[in-house]
This record gives structure tokens, C-alpha cells and sequence, in this order.
């Protein structure tokens, strides 16, 4: 009987807001290592815990199931910090492939790159985009500027790293959208990221100094629809059908943008007020061309395996990247798995081939 391929499944232990500081769930004792996304809930405060961080745990055990569906076996790492644990763990183990979830350690986002860079230095396989895209895709400011000079459309923006720097002319116009320059998940977006004057830019700024620690980034707010393209693939990668995000269900006085809530926050207003539809109703030519735009940005960021491309249509039908996603979430019920059962492959068949892909990198 032949030898199953081992994968092992790396994501990242999610932390709590506690009165000594921010700790990974396990470190009290009342939560396991492998505790699964309601067991969570159930024991942590929702204002004590980053509800993106812990929307890994459902995605790790959707991946896990389908992998086990598809005959490979399926282990789990929770990635806390300890890197010597990793390393005893990944020698132990003697896997064949990682299943890469991690996407912060600590809280912090800019780690996933250093997790990936491990396996790099291990010499093991696996899947999603390599280190250095994974932090070059994190630094939206890099990203916009990477894609400006292959002439692919964004918004026009500014860094701002003080205060100081809003007394000047940016040079931009109102309305404009703020957002922390170097995270994902839609942190730090929320109904009062879009400002229409100096004093509400000000304001967001400084809350966004004082959470993160990092600069601002600030946009031309793109007042019109938001698409999704998720791509899988490497040498001939394959466009799913594009997916909208219908903001129809918001409140007259919300604005039309993807927030921390919209993507995390079950039972609020933004939560159910933005919902995922696919294939999105637009005309043939312009699918057309936004696909071939999301294409693009996959190949001039470098990413492999999977990823998905966010864009905005102005009022005139033309296209400006919001984001390009290296690790967009793989969850069974999420918008990429969504798009992948509209071109007709299964999330079991999904989450295989993104193996097959990373597999093909075997020494």
C-alpha cells in the first residue's frame, strides 16, 4: 500500500487582550492548543480577541477535512512563537508538504514572511506565495507602487508617518479612504475610514498611529463597485468567475466598503449588510478586462499556488486594484471557495490542487 502524503496544516494560535499584556489563547490554561473556533467563543471575550485571527481556526479545520477527504494525511501545528517548537516539530514529523495558515504570529502581520522564510530555509515544500511576496503584498504602499510601474491601475495615495505631514497639500481629493499602510483582514477599516474633510482625515490618522504603530495609508476613496478574482495556478494558472461584493443591505448614512466587521463581525450590521454574489452581473467585456488586470497582478507580484485580486469600478467602468491577496481565506463557506464552486470545482477538489501546485516544488 502506498504512503499517504503527510501534510501538516501551520497556522497561526491566535491571541487574547489580557491585564498583562496580549497572550496566545492557550497560555491560560482554559483553552487547548487545538481548540476549534467555538470552543474559542465560547470561553473568550469577543473585545478581548482579534476575530480575524481567530476565523483561522474554522479555515484550518475546513483544509484539514478536505485533505483528509482526498486521502492525504492531515496534521495539525499551532504556531504560538516558540520557532524551536516549530523546528523539533517539523523534525519530528518528516512532513512532505506545509499547508501554509500562518498569517501573523503575535498578533503581528509582518511575521508571516519570517514563518515562511523558515520553510524556506528547511527545504520543505509548501503552499501559498514564497517570503518575499508575502511581505512585498503586506506593504500596500510597495504593492500600489510595483503595480503603477507595470501600468496597472490604483488609486491615487500617500504615505503619511506624522502628523505633521497633514498641514501640507497631499495632492489628493476628497472623499479619501484611510487604512493602516502594512496589514490585512480588513484591520483597521471601519464606517469612519472614509473622510470628507482635513479634520475627520486627522482624526482617523491619528487613531490609526496610535492602534498600529505604523504609517497611514491614504487613498481617492473609488466610489463604485468591489470585485474579487481568486486565481489558482502556476504555469497555467486558471481565473475563477469574479465575485461582487453587494453592499445593497448597508444603511443609506454606511459606506459602501469591505470593514473589519463586514469580514469578521457575525450579527452586525456591516456583517450582514455585504454579501458576497457569484458571478457578479457585469458585461462580458468588462469581465474581460478586469480579469486580465487580476491576472496580471498575480504575475508581477509573484504569487503561486492561489491568491485573489480586489478591485474597484468607477462611475466611467474603469478598474483600479484595491489589493492583491497572497493568502486569501480558504475557508469552505468564504468568497474563494464560493468562486472556485462557480467555475465548478469542489472545495475538496480546491484545496487539493493548491497541494498538487506546492507538491511540484518537491527537491
Amino acid at each position: 500500500m502506498a504512503k499517504k502524503v503527510h501534510v501538516v496544516i501551520i497556522f497561526n494560535e491566535p491571541t487574547l487582550v489580557t491585564e498583562s499584556g496580549r497572550k496566545y489563547i492557550s497560555e491560560n490554561g482554559q483553552i487547548q492548543q487545538l481548540a476549534t473556533k467555538a470552543e474559542v467563543l465560547a470561553v473568550a471575550n469577543r473585545a478581548e480577541i482579534d476575530m480575524s485571527e481567530v476565523g483561522v481556526l474554522e479555515e484550518r479545520e475546513h483544509v484539514q477535512r478536505a485533505l483528509q477527504q482526498e486521502g492525504y494525511k492531515a496534521t495539525l501545528f499551532n504556531m504560538n512563537g516558540d520557532v524551536q517548537r516549530l523546528l523539533d516539530f517539523v523534525k519530528q514529523k518528516q512532513p512532505d508538504v506545509i499547508f501554509n495558515l500562518c498569517e501573523s504570529v503575535g498578533n503581528e502581520s509582518a511575521h508571516e514572511m519570517h514563518i515562511a522564510g523558515l520553510y524556506e530555509l528547511l527545504g520543505i515544500p509548501y503552499t501559498g506565495a514564497p517570503a518575499f511576496v508575502l511581505g512585498s503584498c503586506l506593504n500596500k504602499a510597495r504593492t500600489k507602487e510595483i503595480l503603477a510601474f507595470h501600468g496597472i491601475k490604483t488609486a491615487r495615495f500617500a504615505i503619511v508617518k506624522n502628523i505633521g505631514e497633514l498641514q501640507e497639500d497631499l495632492g489628493l481629493k476628497y472623499p479619501l479612504i484611510v487604512k493602516p499602510s502594512r496589514e490585512d483582514a480588513s484591520t483597521g477599516i471601519d464606517n469612519g475610514s472614509v473622510v470628507e474633510d482635513l479634520a475627520s482625515l486627522k482624526k482617523k490618522v491619528r487613531g490609526i498611529f496610535s492602534e498600529y504603530d505604523q504609517p497611514a495609508l491614504i487613498e481617492e476613496y473609488i466610489n463604485g463597485r468591489e470585485l474579487n478574482v481568486a486565481i489558482v495556478g502556476n504555469k497555467r494558472p486558471i481565473v475563477f468567475p469574479i465575485s461582487e461584493i453587494d453592499f445593497s443591505g448597508l444603511p443609506a448614512n454606511y459606506p459602501k466598503i469591505v470593514t473589519y466587521n463586514a469580514k469578521w463581525m457575525q450579527g452586525t450590521i456591516e456583517y450582514t449588510g455585504t454579501v458576497g454574489v457569484c458571478p457578479a452581473p457585469i458585461p462580458a467585456e468588462l469581465e474581460k478586462k478586469v480579469k486580465e488586470i487580476a491576472l496580471k497582478c498575480y504575475k508581477v507580484m509573484g504569487l503561486r499556488d492561489y491568491g485573489r485580486v480586489d478591485l474597484r469600478i468607477d462611475k466611467n467602468l474603469v478598474p483600479y486594484v484595491l489589493e492583491v491577496n497572497p493568502n486569501p481565506d480558504l475557508s469552505d463557506d468564504a468568497g474563494f471557495a464560493r468562486s472556485a464552486r462557480t467555475y465548478g470545482m469542489s472545495f475538496e477538489d480546491t484545496v487539493a490542487k493548491i497541494v498538487e501546485y506546492a507538491l511540484e516544488r518537491m527537491p
